[in-house]
């Protein structure tokens, strides 16, 4: 059984992850780690929930900030001067915030190995992760890349390149750049600004992208932004949704949607839910009409301000709300442990934002369940995306409050 050891992941690094009872690596970190170790450039694909976070954290972190990993005298002299050595872009507040998290997890607690410098591990100096996010002030995040100098920058691209283009961010001395979530960074809305940002990203830099879903046309958008040549590494994301996530439709006209789904919630008890909408101006009104019928429940959409996104994240996650509605967007890269269900009021044809939405569930080695609750068209794209994902989706309907199979037509 390949161990983080075999990989070559600095002895630090396995002592952090054994404080998550993190002990063997996932198929994905066992692909990437050495790739990113040996200085690849590299794209990679695998479902939500299989550590793609990790994949890249521990063996970038090991190439360019601890010291004597590169081919230098002294790894701190890749941060000694202005501008940080790390980029990740991330398309959202949320997913930027998990992986500062990740990363701070990774340096910041004081494990240390037998021969590190006290509360610094393998390092010579403190690292610092700056997370810039277009919602937080801009003064703040000016003085605070001044006065901590980070090592490691996460954030969205359009308040990064805002930041760049003022002369407050330096990009010259980046070592490793990461696109998370990379085919949601190239399309139409974002790509202008991604692309405008790597233009000011040293060029000689390493490079990676990841996602639950990447397509051949949005690894071809991507190998320009990663210097023109990557290697691709993938796991078999139909493995979980065949083996973990058990995939159910529920037939109901679109104006009785919102009562179906909330005849679900009651009869199954799910103490943890996530319900998908594609019109993220509805996520209100499906809140309110839950609350009113005292399932506890909170919104996500695009346009919330960070401090009440972060409000329904956190109480979703502590099970203050057994139900969190949001848009894909709002939804994008969200980690939250325990979903149970995983509902769609609506059925894209696309089976990425299938493979998108189902990853929210079943993690962990747990299993979950996939729910798609559509009229007779809806039900008609379900069958398609069913032939096309392998998997098997099985019809339920809602009698006397209970989820039965329906029975039988002659």
């Amino acid at each position: 059984m390949t161990t983080f050891t075999d990989l070559g992941t600095d002895p630090f690094f396995i002592q952090r992850l054994s404080a998550r009872n993190i002990y063997q690596p996932t198929e994905i970190q066992q692909r990437v780690i050495p790739r990113l170790l040996a200085g690849e450039n590299l794209l990679f694909r695998s479902a939500t929930g299989t550590g793609k976070t990790f994949a890249y954290l521990i063996p970038l972190f090991q190439r360019f900030l601890i010291p004597g990993s590169m081919d230098v005298k002294d790894g701190n002299a890749a941060r000694s001067g202005p501008g940080p050595v790390i980029l990740i872009l991330a398309p959202t507040y949320e997913l930027c915030s998990q992986i500062k998290q990740e990363a701070d997890f990774l340096v910041h607690e004081a494990v240390h190995t037998q021969d590190a410098v006290q509360g610094l591990g393998p390092f010579h100096a403190p690292v610092q992760v700056s997370l810039i996010i277009g919602s937080a002030n801009m003064s703040r995040q000016i003085d605070g890349l001044k006065k901590e100098r980070p090592a490691v920058v996460v954030g969205n691209p359009a308040r990064l390149l805002m930041l760049a283009r003022m002369g407050k961010l330096r990009l010259d001395r980046i070592g490793a750049l990461v696109l998370d979530e990379g085919d949601r960074l190239t399309v139409e809305e974002l790509a202008g600004e991604t692309g405008d940002l790597l233009k000011r990203v040293n060029s000689r830099r390493q490079s990676a992208a990841c996602s639950a879903t990447m397509s051949a046309s949005s690894r071809e958008r991507l190998l320009p932004l990663l210097g023109g040549t990557a290697a691709f590494e993938e796991t078999e994301e139909q493995e979980i949704l065949r083996e973990r996530i058990s995939h159910w439709a529920l037939f109901s006209e679109g104006r009785r949607k919102i009562n179906t789904l909330g005849s679900f919630l009651m009869a199954t008890g799910a103490k943890k839910a996530l319900v998908f909408t594609n019109r993220g101006g509805q996520v209100g009104n499906i809140v309110s009409q839950l609350q009113y019928h005292r399932v506890p429940a909170v919104g996500l959409y695009g346009a919330m301000d960070k401090k009440h996104r972060k409000q329904a994240i956190d109480d979703f996650r502590a099970e203050r709300a057994r139900v969190l509605v949001s848009s894909d967007l709002a939804a994008r890269g969200l980690d939250i442990p325990g979903i149970s269900h995983v509902i769609a009021l609506d059925v894209s044809r696309d089976p990425e934002v299938y493979i998108h939405r189902a990853g929210r569930t079943g993690r962990a080695g747990r299993r979950g369940i996939m729910v798609s609750i559509g009229d007779g068209e809806e039900m008609q794209d379900l069958a398609g995306l069913e032939k096309k994902l392998g998997i098997v989706v099985y019809p339920k309907v809602l009698y006397r409050g209970s989820i039965c199979a329906p029975e039988p037509q002659n």
